[in-house]
């Protein structure tokens, strides 16, 4: 099979050695003139190309659902198949919608009991928790499967052995808020990972609605308490990570059910910047929180209905509107002073 770039063999030019004195050079005349060309044919190179020869792909090119159909003798482990596509989606994370159909069907045939359930949801669990970002993709992908994973077993499904593993977490959440360094570490990615699947996890209600986990709205309070117990400096970043994460969603949740969950929340942010022993640009940090809190976690305000809206009183008035480029790539919108101006200029041109 050809590598994909046939090359014709390159031509050599024949080497001559420059005359010496003893080299006699003949003198022209109308017969050495009149003599026919000497023909110099030039060496036939050998090509080196086998018709047995793999197939070339370019570097960088990549076909992950086409990598384990190619009839290879070595088949891979679950453990292994598992593994290749969590490091392919870590790489490649815009693969997802278009690989995760077929490796859903592929689990649907290799995932056929409890241990490999139980060892499938710990591959995932443990690359969302040791690779910083994955923690997002991990969330989507257990969503994924939660909901494709056709294997039931007694011992339960995907989502209830998924919750499982957190939970045996989440039960060591005090210790490990005070642990050592090493500890706290893992504990902050386990942390970040259940505000991801809060945010991702979709669980269907008797009528058909799609919610959220309510379960791991209650943990993540818990998680919330457990590092402002233990103010240090890197248990409170992953508070502040965390509600900036979900904060918003958060307070919907429970301003619904009437609980005043997040206004404890800020009230204990303010006593830990006046009170504990941490740094300053962490002080700062939690500050900024409070702040982005006040203004409604950076929410635009509900908008003025289409016939009341107007620049003054709906901050969504220009938001939605299209962008325009000038000549020059300088973009503009409707908000812009001449931006009506070069509108009706180009109009008037068409």
């Amino acid at each position: 099979m050809s590598d994909g770039f046939d090359r014709a063999p390159e031509q050599t030019r024949p080497l001559r050695a420059p005359p010496t004195s003893q080299d006699k050079i003949p003198q022209q005349n109308s017969e050495s003139a009149m003599a026919k060309p000497q023909v110099v044919v030039a060496p036939v190179l050998m090509s080196k190309l086998s018709a047995n020869a793999p197939e070339f792909y370019p570097s960088g090119y990549s076909n992950y659902t086409e990598s384990y159909e190619d009839g290879c003798e070595d088949y891979p482990t679950l453990s292994e198949y598992v593994q290749d596509f969590l490091n392919h989606l870590t790489e490649q994370p815009g693969s997802f919608e278009t690989e995760i159909e077929q490796f859903a069907e592929t689990l649907n045939g290799w995932v056929t009991t409890d241990d490999a359930l139980q060892e499938l949801v710990e591959l995932i669990y443990q690359q969302a928790t040791s690779i910083p970002n994955f923690s997002y993709m991990g969330a989507r992908l257990c969503n994924y499967l939660s909901h494709h994973l056709t294997i039931s077993p007694q011992s339960g499904n995907f989502r209830q052995l998924l919750l499982q593993r957190c939970r045996t977490e989440y039960e060591v959440k005090d210790q490990a808020a005070k642990g050592d360094e090493v500890t706290r570490k893992r504990f902050h990615a386990f942390v970040l990972f259940l505000g991801e699947l809060y945010l991702n996890l979709e669980i269907k209600g008797t009528n058909g609605q799609v919610m959220r986990a309510d379960i791991l709205q209650v943990g993540l309070r818990e998680l919330l308490n457990a590092l402002f117990s233990n103010p240090v400096d890197d248990n409170l970043i992953c508070a502040v990570k965390l509600l900036k994460l979900t904060g918003s969603v958060l307070e919907d949740a429970w301003k619904e059910k009437g609980k005043t969950d997040m206004e404890e929340i800020i009230q204990r942010i303010e006593n830990v910047v006046l009170d504990a022993n941490c740094s300053r640009d962490v002080k700062q940090m939690l500050l900024k929180l409070v702040e982005l809190r006040s203004s409604n976690w950076g929410r635009v305000h509900a908008t003025s209905t289409y016939r009341e809206a107007t620049p003054e009183n709906d901050p969504n008035y220009f938001m939605n509107e299209p962008t325009f480029y000038t000549s020059d790539g300088v973009p503009f919108t409707a908000a812009d002073p001449d931006t009506w101006m070069i509108l009706m200029m180009r109009w008037t041109q068409r």
